[in-house]
């Protein structure tokens, strides 16, 4: 299929990005590695697409005290390549080599990847474990929210109109934090048929709702299993029946436990 008619625009700045966003129907467009395979399949069809790409500022990974800051515009490519994020952000060091394939990481960006908020995607569930923090601007202010807020549903956040996704700060990994990233695809680079993001006892599916679905438990092992099985109606796909996905959540869950109790 084709996408539908458009109109593009590239600003050179955020005053002239909010500017274009106030128009009908406008839609940001960053690394465009989800929204472009979405307007070819007329999943969505904005009038406008605001390319932010060339905005500066909007870029680069810092640590700040006791965060570590990642402008929305980082590509995948660039995490993955970031001693920093290896270092202090390790369960999203672990998600990175998920997410597609080389080509896609080296256009894909994180800000995209949390704004598109495909409940299949790695990033979302990651910040979600980890408890990072949003920063959204409009063109008169700035707001911060917890990622577990963030996502409302199926593609949908608390992105208002006008706004911009432009920082995820991710809280500087301790010395004793256990972190754990899994996910089951049928060939590499595909997306997961359900994954989980595992961080000190925080347990985050992905592909298994409409949105990262949390889980969190203090008991044995086996009742842990029992209560997932109880509690978790993941969707089937055209691949993969909702038990098949159950029966899968319970082995990632079973993997990302035994890998923190053996490295204590």
């Amino acid at each position: 299929m084709k996408a539908p008619a458009f109109a593009y625009a590239k600003p050179a700045s955020l005053a002239e990005a909010f500017a274009l966003l106030e128009k009908p129907n406008a839609k940001i467009l960053a690394g465009g590695q989800s929204l472009i395979p979405s307007l070819n399949m007329r999943l969505s069809s904005p009038e406008l697409l605001v390319d932010i790409t060339g905005i500066p500022g909007l870029s680069g990974i810092s640590l700040k005290g006791g965060s570590v800051r990642i402008g929305a515009l980082t590509t995948h490519a660039q995490l993955e390549k970031s001693e920093t994020i290896q270092k202090h952000v390790p369960l999203l060091a672990q998600a990175v080599p998920h997410v597609a394939h080389a080509a896609i990481r080296n256009r894909g960006t994180l800000g995209g990847s949390l704004a598109m908020a495909d409940p299949a995607a790695e990033y979302p569930a990651v910040a979600v474990a980890l408890e990072a923090v949003f920063e959204i601007r409009n063109k008169s202010s700035e707001r911060r929210i917890e990622a577990s807020k963030f996502f409302k549903g199926l593609f949908e956040t608390d992105l208002k109109p006008g706004e911009l996704l432009t920082a995820v700060e991710f809280p500087v990994a301790k010395a004793s934090d256990k972190s754990v990233f899994l996910e089951l695809t049928r060939r590499h680079g595909d997306y997961a048929i359900v994954g989980l993001a595992a961080h000190n006892g925080r347990y985050v599916f992905l592909g298994a709702g409409d949105r990262p679905v949390s889980f969190s438990f203090k008991q044995s092992l086996a009742d842990a299993k029992a209560n997932l099985k109880a509690s978790l109606k993941p969707p089937a796909d055209l691949y993969n029946s909702s038990a098949a996905k159950l029966h899968l959540a319970g082995v990632l869950l079973e993997r990302a436990w035994n890998t923190a109790t053996t490295s204590r």
